[in-house]
């Protein structure tokens, strides 16, 4: 019987994922039902923007009046289920759900065709996806986290699959421009990804020359322009400058770069919680957004000997098997500047950063609970950190198959180089987690099979120093 139910594993993780995200979504309604509660867990500006396109057709978080805080897919996308189904926690969760199960489905056939073993990781890897608790929760709250995953996940495997093409038929040339387009509609959900698809590039030439590579790539870079180019003509209308996705870049940059990156991160707070002071009267504009560019380049050509601590602190807060930031402002009587996320820091008696005045059902005051910080990261600590040895061990055991499996590690070492340019934290590197587990998952494998082959030499007699090759 279990193995005949083996033989369906894949379609076993997937009901086993949805029946999980079910559970959990319906266990919590205090936590989830933001439409009830209103507390949003996740980001509520996504919300806005969803109600106010229905309401105005304008993209924008006051309604009527077009900005571009924020990349705008999502909140289309949100748009659509909120018009089609109505507002509500439960349509959010199913929806994030249908995501979660399209992205554990890819995540198998990626793994099928890069991993030994292949069929086997990709399962496992899906079964430790479908588990994993940091995104079991994050997935039913109201981000865009789930929607990237998708699109993240669908050009890894379109890329695999256009690089197996041997011939540049109608196929190939399907798969280049499905490839483009979903690689033009990640950038619109997070602009993050085109450093990844340079190094897509150099995957390519492991396998093809330069000119089979050029042939096949271009399409995909011609798409991508093309699915990006109405919104950067709509940014332009709109500032009447070039403003290739959003206007808050220049935040997340001064964030992760001055004065107060690295204080904030050693205290364990996310350095959301600070601002610089700017001349620019109008706080939101684009030319606020331009200063506080300016400001952090400022700071990293004044302090050259700052740097390779800020980027050594980024990196462990990125790769932490805590989740990062560990502390989050608290319900109290500290002093706030204003509710746009502006912060004053308090020294405790013992001289510490200490961060508070979160006005009263703040939702981010339940991080400080028993069941976020204490339940949560025991859990969280104990699922990601073993997996996290476990996929290092990976890479070194496929290191053969290294002509493949890369296009793996470019996906971390991408994402990591972008977060450490910005600021980094546990939300931001969980999308390529799954990517890692097929790493995990194949250790997994590589160790049931050497046991295995372990017993069976044992039984038969085998000295014990004799090599043992499982796979």
């Amino acid at each position: 019987m279990i193995a005949r139910l083996l033989t369906y594993k894949l379609p076993i993780v997937l009901a086993l994922a949805v029946l999980v995200r079910l559970a959990v979504l319906l266990a919590f309604p205090g936590v989830f039902a933001f439409d009830q509660t209103g507390a949003v867990h996740g980001s509520d500006a996504y919300d806005a923007y969803a109600q106010n396109l229905l309401a105005s057709g304008v993209y924008g978080r006051t309604l009527g009046e077009p900005d571009a805080a924020i990349p705008p897919l999502y909140s289309y996308a949100l748009a659509g289920v909120y018009g089609l189904f109505g507002r509500g926690y439960m349509q959010v969760g199913l929806f994030h759900t249908l995501l979660d199960v399209c992205s554990i489905l890819m995540l198998f056939h990626i793994g099928k065709r890069l991993m030994p073993q292949g069929e086997w990781v990709g399962a496992l890897a899906g079964f430790l996806y479908a588990f994993y608790p940091y995104l079991i929760f994050q997935n039913l709250t109201l981000i865009d986290t789930p929607f990237f995953m998708f699109l993240l996940h669908a050009f890894v495997l379109l890329m695999v699959l256009l690089r197996e093409r041997a011939s540049l038929d109608r196929g190939t040339w399907g798969l280049a421009l499905l490839g483009g387009l979903v690689l033009g509609l990640s950038v619109l959900s997070r602009p993050i990804t085109p450093p990844l698809a340079v190094l897509v590039a150099v995957w390519f030439l492991f396998r093809l020359n330069l000119w089979q590579t050029i042939l096949r790539l271009l399409p995909v870079a011609v798409m991508s322009a093309l699915v990006l180019a109405p919104w950067i003509v709509r940014n332009y209308q709109v500032f009447d400058a070039f403003v290739p996705m959003t206007t808050t870049s220049g935040a997340n940059f001064w964030q992760g770069n001055s004065e107060y990156t690295v204080r904030y991160f050693r205290a364990g707070y996310d350095v959301q919680w600070t601002a610089p002071e700017l001349t620019t009267e109008d706080l939101s504009s684009r030319e606020a957004d331009a200063e506080r560019f300016a400001l952090a380049l400022q700071w990293l050509r004044e302090n050259p000997d700052k740097i390779p601590e800020l980027l050594w602190v980024k990196f462990l807060v990125y790769w932490s098997i805590d989740i990062t930031p560990r502390l989050n402002p608290v319900e109290g009587q500290l002093p706030r500047l204003d509710y746009q996320g502006n912060v004053i820091p308090e020294e405790g008696d013992a001289g510490e950063l200490e961060l508070g005045g979160l006005p009263p059902g703040d939702p981010v005051g339940a991080y400080s609970t028993p069941l976020f910080d204490q339940i949560g990261r025991t859990i969280h600590r104990l699922y990601w950190g073993p997996l996290l040895l476990l996929g290092l061990a990976g890479v070194v055991l496929t290191l053969r198959r290294w002509r493949d499996v890369s296009l793996l590690w470019f996906v971390q070492v991408s994402m990591t180089l972008v977060y450490l340019m910005f600021h980094p934290s546990t939300r931001y590197r969980v999308p390529t987690d799954p990517l890692w587990f097929l790493f995990s998952a194949y250790a997994l494998v590589w160790l049931w099979h050497w046991g295995q082959a372990y017993l069976t030499q044992r039984r038969k007699g085998a000295k014990p120093n004799e090599s043992i090759a499982p796979i």
